[in-house]
């Protein structure tokens, strides 16, 4: 068998592990294909002939061609169009390289970082997504991921620790996005961008008041067919509003219910303020 040939069935061995490296980093199939697809151009040309770990040098220049495409897309202030598309079917026990998981493990691994991590994903730095997903994810050393983003190994654990603390705080979150703050919120954003003035009366407390307006009637008709460009999402884990431009917050809207009504709508447009928020875009919540 020559050289060409070994490197083919190791890549064709570990193609799988590989798609789903960069399905969990792109979040998108198609992006994960060209990563891959890309990731084969450069180890065909590449010399193997010191490599001892096919699988850990694979998934290295793997997570190196996401980096790049990771790193492009924030250049270019893209987020992935559409809806989330589902997973693909990669049992987790093919994936790791130390060998099958334990079932509990793949369940607790699904629990912490299943949802909560396609929520939070895109607000995590190119570098901080690598060091979690290769860590925490598949298993990858720490080393392993200094020298994919050029840090030391300890500035990945770091890197990795950050992620992961913001994923746990999605999970932790996802009760306040199901709650009925959340339905509300949503309803009122939706009724706003109708400019549905008997909706928005409808979730309305009689004495509700946002700024110098008061009254359900008067606040439902300043917010009728406004909020064109708002957001349902979690600011600091509480269900609220956000208007965004190119990416970037410019204004928070946070409401107040009294009994299931709202009673107070606020707004924050401070940017000393807003940079220090934790805000999560609800998938559910399509711009509006």
């Amino acid at each position: 068998m020559n050289e060409h040939d070994w490197l083919g069935e190791r890549f064709a061995e570990h193609q799988d592990r590989l798609h789903a490296v960069a399905y969990k980093m792109l979040r998108s199939p198609s992006d994960a294909d060209d990563a891959v697809q890309e990731a084969w151009l450069r180890v065909s040309r590449a010399d193997h002939s010191q490599v001892e770990n096919p699988a850990g040098w694979l998934t290295t220049v793997v997570a190196r061609v996401c980096l790049n495409m990771l790193e492009a897309r924030r250049a270019r202030r893209e987020e992935p169009a559409g809806a989330l598309p589902p997973e693909p079917a990669t049992p987790q026990a093919s994936i790791s390289p130390s060998g099958p998981a334990d079932p509990q493990d793949e369940a607790q691994l699904a629990d912490s970082v299943g949802v909560a991590l396609m929520v939070v994903l895109d607000t995590l730095t190119p570098a901080e997504r690598l060091a979690f997903v290769l860590h925490d994810v598949f298993d990858v050393s720490f080393a392993e991921i200094g020298t994919v983003i050029d840090r030391t190994p300890a500035a990945a654990r770091q890197l990795a620790s950050r992620a992961r603390r913001r994923v746990q705080g999605a999970a932790a979150a996802s009760d306040a996005a199901r709650s009925r703050k959340r339905d509300v919120i949503a309803a009122f954003l939706a009724a706003s961008r109708n400019g549905d003035f008997t909706a928005l009366l409808a979730l309305l407390d009689p004495d509700a008041v946002t700024g110098d307006v008061r009254g359900a009637e008067a606040v439902a008709a300043f917010f009728s067919g406004r909020a064109q460009a708002a957001r349902l999402a979690l600011v600091d884990g509480v269900p609220a509003a956000v208007y965004a431009y190119r990416g970037m917050p410019k204004a928070v809207f946070t409401f107040t219910l009294d009994h299931g009504k709202i009673s107070c709508i606020a707004v924050d447009a401070d940017p000393d303020r807003l940079r220090d928020l934790d805000i999560v875009f609800l998938s559910t919540g399509n711009r509006v």
